[in-house]
Parts: structure tokens; C-alpha cells; sequence
């Protein structure tokens, strides 16, 4: 590999693992999102330039850093609409303090924290909030961004545009809460981080039932952010979660990409180094207060992770679980994934009876799981022609090919001459 490519790779590598901590380090100091980003670019373009030549430095995020802020001032002293904006930063920067040096483990001062805040504020909308984080703090470009969600890049340039502006004009603080706030803010934040993981984990629409690099990127985002709260449990409530469930992900998936339920997956393929960090942080999540709503959940992924099969889970120790859930954050999603477990505790009939009192839930009038689940329940019943109307209802909501195809084929075992159906299967097989 020659010497640009070196350089090249250097800089891919640093930008990768040290965007957010440059873009917090801008930000607290010039205030200026878009400002931010641009120098950012610019200190990147120079490094390809002078790296191949001088080398590597020692401490590349130092010099990015150094570059950029470079790159800043130069721009604000010629800009006359700026003269008057770069003195209060500069007064502001001054009462604050000096911007903290790097220290002797890191090349950038850790602003991030600031940047979750920011970024999550409660001000924003949900996508908005969502498309920011992922373009500020995971470093995806805009077109990576619409792709993940499956939008046109328009739509998400638009929301970011929105997000930024919000943040201008309402003069939303970049800076993390005090205590007293903290505790109305952060599941904000948590709920942005396991928004992105979840449409990775279970892609909305498309050929692919997951998102792999999606999921590893909120994981990624969730470490971090673990390590600047140590002593939040609901984040290690979270980051347990996601790594309890993306365990599972190589054997959610066949040779060709089909949809593997639960049941049927090979947890020889589950990644046991990954369940043992997950089950360490479900402990911290759960010990010294009382329970927060993702160190429950992770509990109950917990319970699955540790049985050898389906028929072994601790089914009442998951009901109950989810009764505790219920009673933190209810909804009828939550209901209806409490009314599968039921099912497995005491029989298809009982779940089926708690899946019935949802019917007239308008929340769940759209989201494919749910008729999804009365299908298996009706098909388990042999009440095959309501299964196989359940099993219709769910295709015509259902986003992504593998589990369009997991449908078909449960719907051919009760309708084998029906539409969507092939004569290939006998009921019930």
C-alpha cells in the first residue's frame, strides 16, 4: 500500500473512531453546528494532503482538532456578519474556562455527552432527533442515513436542516443536564439510541430482515455513552438489551437470508461472549433502585438467551416481567409481546383471549406482529381458515421480504389452495 493510501486509510480510521468528540469539541466552542461540520471536512482534506508527506502525527484527533479550530476562526474573522458573534463566543469561551487539553489516553477532550443532549433535545421531533444523531455522532452521510430508513435523501437533508435550525433559533444549550433534569431528558436519548438499533435489528421494510451495520452502530454509540454515564443503570439497562438480542443475530437468518423464528434458531450460532457482557450489565441494571424500563427488558431477553430451547425458557419469570413493564411504560405493543408469553405458559387458547381484548387498539392496527400473532395462535388452535385471514392480514402490513416469504409459507401449511398459496403443504404441517 503506498504512502497516500496509508494516509488515507489513517484518516478514515481516526474520522470513523473520533468524529463526535471533534464535532463536541467545535461545537462548545464555536456554538455552530453547520460551522462545525464544514471545518471538520476541511481539517479532514487537509490531513489527506499533508499526512502523505509529514506522516501520521502521534496524536492524529489532536491535530484534526487543532486544524479545524484553525479553519473556524479564519472563516468568522472574514465574514463581517460573524465579527460580532465570534467576540461573545470568545467572551463565553472565557468565563468558561479554558477548552480541557488532551489528556494522555485520548487526543480530543470527550464533549460528546454534550452532543447526545443536543442532538436528543426533547424540542426536536423523533425523526428529526433520530437523523441528527445518526449524522452528528454515528458519522453517517445523508444518503447512508435515507437508505437506513429507507426515505429519500431530501426528506432526511430536510429533517437535519430542521434539527439544526430548532437548535438555532430556540438557543437549546449545548450542555448536559444538570441533575435535576437529567433524570425528564435521558430517556430521550435512550429512546433515539434504541430507535436506531431496532430498525436495525428488525428492518421496517426491504429485501434484508436486518440492518447489521444499523444495530452495531447504536451499540457503538450506547458504549459510549455508558462510558460518560457509568452510573446511570438505565443505560447499562440499554446497552445490555441491545447486546442481548443482537447476540442472536447470525442465527436469525438462513443460507439464503430467510426469516428464522425463535424456535427454530441454532443457538450454537448465538454469540456467548456478547450474552456474558449483557447478562453482567442486566445485574447493574437491576441493583440499587428500583427497576427502569430497559433494564427489564433486558432482563426478559436475558431469560431467552439463557435457555437451552423454547420449551426451557422460564416462562412465568418472563410473564412476570412483563407485568412489571406493564406497570412502567404501558402499551399495547408491550401487551401484545406479554400475551405471546402467556401463550407459551399456559396454551395457545389463553394468549389468544388476551391477543382479542387488543383487537380495537389503534395502534396496533398497522403493525404486522399482531395479526402475525393471532395467526400462530389460530394455526396452533387448528383453526385453520381464521388463521389463514390472520395470516393474510399480516402480509398485507409486513415491510420485508424475508419474513413476506416466512408468511407465505406459514399461510400454504392451513390455505393450501388459497390466494398468496401454493399446493406444496397439507394443513397443520
Amino acid at each position: 500500500m503506498d504512502e497516500r493510501a496509508v494516509a488515507e486509510a489513517s484518516v478514515e480510521s481516526v474520522f470513523r473512531e473520533e468524529r463526535g468528540r471533534l464535532l463536541a469539541s467545535l461545537v462548545r466552542r464555536f456554538g455552530d453546528l453547520d460551522l462545525a461540520e464544514e471545518v471538520a471536512s476541511e481539517a479532514i482534506e487537509a490531513a489527506l494532503v499533508h499526512w502523505p508527506v509529514e506522516g501520521v502525527p502521534a496524536r492524529p484527533g489532536a491535530w484534526l482538532l487543532t486544524t479545524a479550530r484553525r479553519r473556524a476562526v479564519d472563516r468568522l474573522r472574514r465574514d463581517q456578519a460573524y465579527a460580532a458573534r465570534l467576540a461573545v463566543l470568545q467572551v463565553e469561551a472565557d468565563r468558561a474556562g479554558p477548552v480541557p487539553s488532551p489528556d494522555a489516553d485520548s487526543d480530543l477532550p470527550d464533549e460528546r455527552l454534550q452532543l447526545f443532549f443536543t442532538c436528543a433535545h426533547p424540542a426536536l421531533p423523533a425523526e428529526d432527533r433520530t437523523a441528527l444523531t445518526l449524522r452528528c455522532l454515528a458519522g453517517l452521510t445523508t444518503p447512508e442515513v435515507a437508505r437506513a430508513f429507507l426515505v429519500p435523501s431530501a426528506t432526511v437533508a430536510q429533517r437535519i436542516v430542521r434539527a439544526k435550525r430548532k437548535i438555532r433559533e430556540a438557543r437549546i444549550p449545548f450542555r448536559v443536564p444538570g441533575a435535576d433534569e437529567l433524570p425528564e431528558r435521558l430517556p430521550g436519548v435512550l429512546q433515539v439510541l434504541y430507535s436506531i438499533f431496532t430498525e436495525g435489528y428488525a428492518a421496517s421494510s426491504g429485501p434484508q430482515l436486518q440492518r447489521l451495520d444499523l444495530a452495531e452502530e447504536a451499540i457503538r454509540l450506547a458504549r459510549i455513552l455508558r462510558r460518560l454515564l457509568p452510573a446511570e443503570r438505565e443505560v447499562a439497562g440499554l446497552l445490555g438489551l441491545l447486546l442481548l438480542i443482537h447476540a442472536r443475530r447470525d442465527a436469525r437468518t438462513g443460507p439464503e437470508g430467510e426469516f428464522v423464528l425463535l424456535g427454530d434458531q441454532d443457538r450454537d450460532r448465538w454469540d456467548r461472549a456478547m450474552i456474558e457482557e449483557g447478562r453482567a450489565l442486566v445485574l447493574v441494571a437491576l441493583t440499587g433502585g428500583p427497576p427502569g424500563v430497559y433494564g427489564v427488558q433486558a432482563a426478559i431477553a436475558a431469560l431467552h438467551d439463557e435457555a437451552v430451547d423454547v420449551a426451557t425458557t422460564d416462562w412465568p419469570q418472563v410473564v412476570a416481567l412483563y407485568d412489571v413493564l406493564l406497570a412502567l411504560a404501558p402499551s399495547p405493543v408491550v401487551a401484545l409481546n406479554r400475551a405471546a408469553a402467556v401463550a407459551m405458559r399456559d396454551g395457545p387458547e389463553a394468549g389468544l383471549t388476551l391477543l382479542d381484548e387488543l383487537a380495537g387498539e389503534p395502534r396496533l392496527r398497522g403493525y404486522h406482529p399482531y395479526p402475525a400473532a393471532r395467526a400462530e395462535l389460530l394455526h396452533r388452535l387448528g383453526r385453520y381458515s381464521e388463521a389463514a385471514a390472520a395470516y393474510r392480514k399480516a402480509l398485507d402490513l409486513v415491510g420485508t421480504e424475508p419474513e413476506r416469504a416466512h408468511l407465505r409459507r406459514r399461510l400454504r401449511e392451513v390455505d393450501p389452495s388459497g390466494p398468496d398459496s401454493t399446493p406444496d403443504a397439507p394443513p397443520g404441517q
